[in-house]
């Protein structure tokens, strides 16, 4: 893999918002170490091409670097800082979102002994690897089509089907092929996920979350934890206090009520994990917050 022609690519063709002309394709440029925010992952690869990233999901804390990759096979609340990234080496990374279906059409095309079995606990929903050649010359190739925009509607779907084989057939295999198989534990933890994020502010009972996903309670329980490294309940909590910080960005002298959307009956509880999240209670944070705008971007990239 050329680096120096990756870092040339992302660095010409990176935009304040980080989207390009190829759909699905991000490009970031971060010029100086920014404090750990908070957001959703994403289903997305993210290749850093310069600099450093630092993320945690629960209690775990992954970095990757320049020559790394970090795949985020399902949507995860997550806190995210730039470690290394200045001025005259900006940090530059790109991403690709994943999509569900294409990595299943990719598996049932796939010939008998393509891919070796599944084996093994259920993955993380997120992982970190040195990026091989193979696959860091098909994110150049893909960039290269930036260049030459009529390319694009012919070649930009096969390349991104190229990066996902090499996704597939690589070493972090179990994690992108288990987003694509509908009846895979992550894609039934993903399950749990979404309804989780949908209805944040109800309360609920991890047996009924369990028999949506068509686990016992100890086998989702467990899976729950091995994917996103948090129980339900502290998942519920991170989006809970995700959202909530979203909405006193808007409405930042209504913290009691905001509390409440979210969920939360108790103002005092409220105000007492929202500190230990941010680092400021509410009505302070509110403040520093006012007139900021969601970012509808992965968060890894």
């Amino acid at each position: 893999m050329d680096l120096d022609e990756l870092r040339a690519l992302l660095a010409r063709h990176a935009r304040p918002d980080v989207s390009t002309p190829i759909e699905g394709v991000l490009i970031s440029k971060v010029e100086q170490q920014t404090a750990p925010t908070t957001s959703m992952s994403g289903t997305v690869l993210a290749l850093i091409a310069q600099g450093a990233k630092q993320m945690a999901l629960g209690d775990r804390v992954y970095e990757y670097r320049a020559g790394q990759y970090l795949v985020a096979s399902v949507d995860l609340p997550v806190t995210g800082r730039f470690t290394q990234a200045s001025a005259g080496a900006p940090a530059l990374g790109f991403g690709l979102v994943l999509h569900p279906a294409m990595v299943a059409e990719l598996l049932l095309q796939a010939a008998p002994g393509d891919l070796p079995p599944l084996a093994g606990p259920t993955p993380s929903g997120m992982v970190v690897s040195d990026a091989p050649d193979d696959l860091g010359d098909a994110v150049i190739r893909l960039l290269r089509l930036l260049d030459k925009p009529r390319d694009v509607t012919v070649l930009a779907p096969l390349i991104k089907r190229e990066i996902l084989w090499r996704l597939l057939t690589g070493e972090q295999a179990a994690a992108v092929r288990q987003l694509g198989l509908a009846d895979s534990s992550l894609s039934h933890v993903a399950r749990a996920v979404r309804w989780i994020r949908d209805h944040y502010a109800q309360p609920f009972r991890v047996e009924d979350l369990a028999r949506l996903t068509g686990m016992s309670v100890s086998a989702f329980y467990r899976n729950f934890q091995a994917v996103t490294a948090m129980s339900p309940i502290q998942f519920q909590k991170q989006i809970r206090l995700q959202e909530a910080r979203l909405l006193l960005a808007t409405h930042p002298n209504d913290v009691t009520g905001v509390g409440i959307r979210v969920g939360y009956e108790s103002p005092s509880q409220f105000s007492r994990e929202y500190r230990r999240q941010f680092g400021a209670p509410p009505s302070q944070d509110a403040t520093r917050l006012r007139g900021t705008i969601r970012a509808e971007v992965p968060a890894v990239v």
